[in-house]
């Protein structure tokens, strides 16, 4: 009995790989099949239904726990200075937890991608198929992505929520949201491209909170440790009280310039170091309402945050007052003259864009080395890699 089979497709080079696609060929079709096929996987999966619910549980009660303390609080004006900095303060905290919480969730959605379906058997039956390497490599990742944008949708309500409070700008909702789905899309890339280069989808995963952590915590510990080094011994000019002047004297003392030898801290050398962390990202981006030191003064952490990074980069002021504090009108010791030295100009130049490009950087080498571990055919497998 004879068979027609009806070849789709171009026939096979030699090399195993379909003629005209290689290993970085695209097609929507292939993207979607590979996703497809993911998310079908996902949504059977129970434990990410219940990762959901409890995500969605969780941001909720703390939106409502925050917004209550600070609703009991904002009845006193001398403690919160009114409803504008409750509002900008609890959105401020809802966005950090969900971003903290995001950081936890997204690596467990790629980090097992590659090498999970490897060791079940599966990696290599898609590698057979007409798919290329890049597709099979996006469609898992454009998965994992969806999946944690649905984590981050379920946490748009109290968003919203948390912005109807006051102080922040409403067109902060959509670039918090905006830059939280970058961050977490570079972390389900990071997580992707360990998964390709590890067996183990613990060690995969371990490796992707290791990255995270070095962005997110070693760095500003880094920059912290690098204050002595980028400490200079320098002269300094400084409106100071007058030389020789006594304290219990019950005139106000005069001021006047002086020059001190002091050590001088350059942050202006080091900031970059606190640009990649996802939290800074998310913050210098934000519209905020109002002036950003006083945000700051007033709770608001995304402000901190901004008014932090953005200090830091400006660096080194130039002369400094000692003086006007200690003769002002609280002093009782008479009228505050006016300072001769300027206010810190803290500079407005956007620390964003440097810390999400090096994050998109690393989120573009986790797909690049993906996709390599993927063409076919494989001159050498690590010991032990199952190929079917």
């Amino acid at each position: 009995m004879s068979v027609d089979v009806e070849v789709v497709g171009s026939a096979p080079t030699g090399g195993g790989t379909p003629r005209g696609r290689g290993t970085w060929s695209l097609s929507w079709h292939g993207l979607r099949t590979v996703t497809v096929l993911e998310l079908r996987q996902r949504v059977r999966s129970t434990r990410w239904k219940t990762a959901l619910i409890v995500w969605f549980v969780v941001v909720g009660l703390i939106t409502l726990l925050t917004t209550g303390a600070f609703q009991m609080l904002s009845s006193d004006t001398g403690l919160t200075g009114g409803d504008a900095s409750y509002g900008g303060t609890v959105y401020s905290i809802v966005v950090g937890f969900v971003l903290f919480l995001g950081l936890l969730v997204a690596p467990t959605l790629s980090s097992g991608a590659i090498n999970g379906d490897r060791n079940a058997g599966t990696l290599a039956t898609l590698q057979v198929t007409l798919l290329s390497p890049a597709e099979i490599v996006l469609g898992k990742l454009a998965a994992a992505w969806i999946a944690a944008l649905a984590f981050l949708v379920a946490s748009i309500p109290f968003l919203a929520w948390a912005l109807i409070g006051g102080g922040v700008h409403w067109f902060a909702l959509l670039t918090t949201v905006l830059m939280l789905a970058l961050v977490l899309g570079v972390v389900c890339a990071i997580g992707l491209g360990f998964s390709a280069m590890v067996s183990k989808t613990s060690g995969s995963a371990v490796l992707t909170y290791l990255t995270i952590g070095a962005i997110t915590v070693a760095l500003p510990i880094l920059f912290g440790l690098l204050v002595p080094v980028t400490s200079t011994t320098e002269e300094v000019e400084v409106w100071d009280v007058e030389a020789g002047y006594n304290w219990e004297e019950t005139t106000a003392p005069e001021c006047e310039w002086q020059t001190h030898e002091m050590s001088v801290w350059h942050s202006e050398r080091t900031w970059w170091l606190l640009a990649p962390n996802p939290f800074v990202v998310v913050a210098d981006a934000q519209p905020l309402q109002g002036d950003v030191d006083v945000l700051a003064n007033e709770g608001n952490m995304l402000a901190m945050l901004q008014y932090g990074v953005r200090y830091a980069r400006t660096g080194d002021t130039g002369p400094q007052d000692w003086c006007s504090e200690f003769v002002s009108d609280e002093s009782g010791r008479g009228a505050q003259p006016d300072s001769p030295v300027e206010p810190v100009e803290v500079t407005d130049q956007l620390v964003w864009p440097w810390g999400l490009g090096f994050d998109l950087l690393l989120g573009a080498a986790g797909i690049l080395v993906a996709v390599n571990r993927l063409r076919i055919p494989t001159t050498e497998l690590p010991q032990g890699t199952r190929v079917a």
